[in-house]
């Protein structure tokens, strides 16, 4: 897995969703982020550990490759903007759902 800066981060999940465009998908997942990069351990050590600040690790993938950033609570509102307005550009491949009228159910189980 390669951690990106921000901004590259959003260039190449930009580079993800036009490749996957026709077919495929891209799978993004957050979650907070302490900095910490070994497990805590379950029993023995009972360390409190307290961040800084808050962080929130982002990762997106396409099955092939797998890119991830942490976004610090200084960014986020930046790095918010800028990920919604990638989102809305990229959205218009979903395929819409087919909405079944009743009066052909009604029929049909006449």
């Amino acid at each position: 897995m390669v951690l990106l800066e921000n901004d590259s981060f959003l260039t190449e999940l930009t580079r993800l969703f036009q490749k996957c465009r026709t077919s495929g998908s891209v799978v993004i997942t957050l979650k907070k982020y302490d900095g910490r990069t070994k497990p805590v351990p379950r029993k023995g050590h009972s360390e409190s550990f307290e961040p800084a600040d808050n962080k929130c690790l982002i990762r997106a993938s396409d099955g092939k490759r797998k890119i991830s950033t942490v976004v610090s609570t200084k960014e986020v509102i930046k790095f918010q903007m800028a990920y919604s307005n990638l989102l809305r550009a990229h959205m218009d491949g979903l395929k819409k759902k087919d909405k079944k009228s009743k009066s052909k159910k009604t029929k049909a189980t006449q």
